[in-house]
């Protein structure tokens, strides 16, 4: 997972949003210049994002841009940075839908289909 940090943002807000996407999941963190990078490969930080879709109700929606946003194995999805911040999960179909830009989850799967599924499942 990765975001920008732009000159006019504090850091430690950028980490909080991407961290409410991921729950209270094991992940090492590392600010560099200019951008956040949140790295894990424990599958319990989708569980958050899972329920979430699930709990509104907006799972094939985000089923379609799944599908859109995958190549091969990898997944990369969009979320709002604002939404995240208050622990919302929110996806995005373009960079532009958020303002200061999104937070960036890139996932590498070898079953992508089975994962979307997953967290797309009614």
């Amino acid at each position: 997972m990765r975001a920008t940090v732009h000159p006019t943002e504090d850091g430690s807000r950028v980490i909080t949003a991407a961290r409410n996407l991921l729950g209270s999941c094991p992940c090492a963190v590392e600010e560099r210049e200019g951008e956040v990078v949140i790295r894990s490969s424990d599958v319990k930080c989708l569980l958050l994002i899972h329920d979430q879709l699930r709990d509104r109700h907006v799972r094939d929606a985000a089923r379609r841009l799944m599908l859109v946003r995958r190549v091969g194995d990898d997944l990369n999805l969009l979320f709002n940075r604002q939404a995240a911040f208050r622990g919302v999960v929110a996806l995005c179909a373009s960079e532009t839908e958020s303002p200061l830009g999104p937070i960036v989850m890139d996932i590498r799967c070898e079953r992508s289909d089975e994962l979307i599924d997953w967290l797309t499942a009614h």
